[in-house]
C-alpha cells in the first residue's frame, strides 16, 4: 500500500480516472461556514491502571486533544485530533492546531467544510514538505475539520449524520468492542457481553505460539450470534502473517487487520490477500485518497478503516467510505481515542451506511464518555446516535480539568468584514 510521503489536497495522485463520490448533504442544508473568530485547544491526559498495548508500543496514559471553533454568530463545533503515539505527542499536536491551523482560519468565512479542509492542506503543504511532519499536520486537519461539520450541522439544526445524506429515523450503529490485550483476554471479552457486546477485536502481533493460544481461547469462548477480528498492528513479514493464517481460518475470526506495515509493497499484500482465507483488514495508516482507492479497487484489502481523526476528517473519510462501498468493499471506521472522535465516527458510519461496523475501544479511559456527554448507551450490539443538532454530544470540561495539560485560545479582534 505504500503510502508516500505526499500532502495530499484535492484529487491529486489519484488512481487512474477514479474519483471519489462528494459530500453530499441532505436537501436543503446549508454547508456555509461563515467567519470564523475563535479557536480553543484543549489537551488531556488521563491515568490508567493497566497500559494499553500494542505490538509497537504501550500506552500508559490516555490522552486526547480537542478542538472548538467558534463562528461570528456564536455557534462552534468540537472536533477531535489523534494522538495517541508517540506518548508526548498530545500537546504537540494541540499547538500545530493553535499556531498553524488557527491563523488560517479565523477571519474567514468558506463555501462548506469541504472547502476549509482543501483550503488547509493547500496552504499547509510546503511547510508539511519542509518539517516532514505529513502526519501531525493531517491530524490536526482532520480534527478541525471535524469541528466544521458539527459547527454546520448545529447551525442546519440537524443531527451530523442526517446532515449528510443519512434518512429515515434515528440511526443505531453496529459497534465491535475494540482494543482487547492478550493478557486476560477471555475476562475482557466477558465484560464486554455484559456491557452489550457481541463482537470484539483483539490485539495480537506479540509472539507466535501466545497469537495462536489466545486466538484458540477466544474462539471457544464465542457464544450464538458472536464473533471476533484480530489486529496485529503491523507487525510481521509477509512469511509471518501467513503462517498464522491457517489458526485464522479454524478459529473463523472476521478479519485480519494490518498483518504487515502498511508501506510494504503493493504486490505483497496483494500476494498475502490471495492466499488468505480470512478477509484482510487495514486503513488507519493509509493518508491519501490514491491509497483507499487503490485498496478498494485492487480488493487486498476487504474491510477499509480510514481513522477520521487521523487523516480526512468527515471530507475525507465520507467520500471514502462511500467509495468503499461502491467498491463492494466493508467500510468500519478505525477509531481509539476520546469520546467526541468515537461520535464522528457513528456518524459517517450511519451516513454512509453498509454492513460496517463501529470501533469502540474498551480499555478504561475516562476522556471516552466525560468529552462526549450524553454518551450514548452500548445494548444488544449497537449504539443508538442522538437526533440533536451537529455531533450531540458536548465535552464534560469541569469534570475533565483535573486531566488538562494545556490550554491555547486563538481569537479574533478585528472584526471588520
Amino acid at each position: 500500500m505504500q503510502p508516500t510521503a505526499g500532502h495530499e489536497a484535492g484529487g491529486a495522485g489519484r488512481s487512474g480516472d477514479a474519483a471519489l463520490p462528494a459530500v453530499v448533504p441532505s436537501p436543503g442544508v446549508p454547508l456555509e461556514v461563515p467567519p470564523l473568530t475563535r479557536l480553543d485547544v484543549h489537551v488531556f491526559r488521563a491515568p490508567i491502571d493497566t497500559p494499553v498495548r500494542t505490538s509497537f508500543g504501550t500506552m500508559t496514559d490516555r490522552p486526547a486533544v480537542l478542538v472548538r471553533i467558534e463562528d461570528e454568530d456564536g455557534c462552534h463545533g468540537w472536533g477531535e485530533i489523534w494522538c495517541n503515539f508517540p506518548t508526548c505527542g498530545a500537546e504537540h499536536r494541540g499547538r500545530l492546531a493553535a499556531s498553524v491551523l488557527a491563523p488560517r482560519l479565523l477571519g474567514r468565512a468558506f463555501p462548506s467544510p469541504v472547502d476549509a479542509f482543501a483550503a488547509l492542506e493547500r496552504e499547509t503543504r510546503v511547510l508539511a514538505l519542509q518539517t516532514r511532519e505529513y502526519g501531525p499536520i493531517a491530524q490536526a486537519i482532520a480534527g478541525v475539520d471535524v469541528a466544521l461539520w458539527d459547527l454546520v450541522a448545529r447551525r442546519a439544526g440537524q443531527p451530523l449524520w442526517q446532515c449528510l445524506g443519512a434518512g429515515g429515523a434515528q440511526p443505531r450503529v453496529p459497534v465491535y468492542a475494540s482494543g482487547i490485550n492478550p493478557d486476560g483476554a477471555v475476562e475482557s471479552v466477558a465484560r464486554a457481553r455484559e456491557a452489550g457486546y457481541s463482537a470484539f477485536k483483539i490485539k495480537i502481533g506479540f509472539d507466535p505460539d501466545a497469537d495462536r493460544a489466545v486466538i484458540e481461547r477466544l474462539a471457544a469462548a464465542m457464544g450464538p450470534g458472536e464473533g471476533f477480528m484480530v489486529d496485529a498492528n503491523q507487525a510481521w513479514t509477509p512469511a509471518q502473517a501467513r503462517r498464522l493464517l491457517p489458526a485464522l481460518a479454524e478459529a473463523g475470526a472476521g478479519w485480519l487487520e494490518e498483518p504487515m506495515p502498511a508501506d510494504t509493497p503493493v504486490d505483497a499484500w496483494r500476494a498475502l490477500a490471495g492466499d488468505s482465507p480470512v478477509p484482510l483488514a487495514g486503513g488507519e495508516n493509509l493518508a491519501t485518497e490514491a491509497q483507499f482507492i487503490d485498496a478498494a479497487d485492487g480488493g487486498w484489502l476487504q474491510v477499509i478503516q480510514p481513522d477520521l481523526c487521523k487523516w480526512g476528517g468527515v471530507s475525507r473519510c465520507v467520500p471514502v467510505a462511500r467509495y468503499v462501498l461502491g467498491a463492494g468493499r466493508r467500510y468500519c471506521p478505525h477509531y481509539l481515542g476520546g469520546g467526541i472522535g468515537l461520535i464522528a465516527s457513528g456518524h459517517a458510519l450511519a451516513a454512509v451506511g453498509g454492513d460496517g461496523l463501529l470501533e469502540v475501544d474498551v480499555n478504561a479511559n475516562p476522556l471516552r464518555e466525560t468529552l462526549a456527554q450524553p454518551f450514548p448507551r452500548v445494548a444488544d450490539g449497537g449504539m443508538a446516535l442522538s437526533t440533536v443538532p451537529g455531533l450531540g454530544v458536548e465535552p464534560d470540561l469541569d469534570a475533565a480539568g483535573s486531566w488538562c495539560t494545556l490550554r491555547l485560545s486563538q481569537a479574533v479582534t478585528d472584526r471588520s468584514w
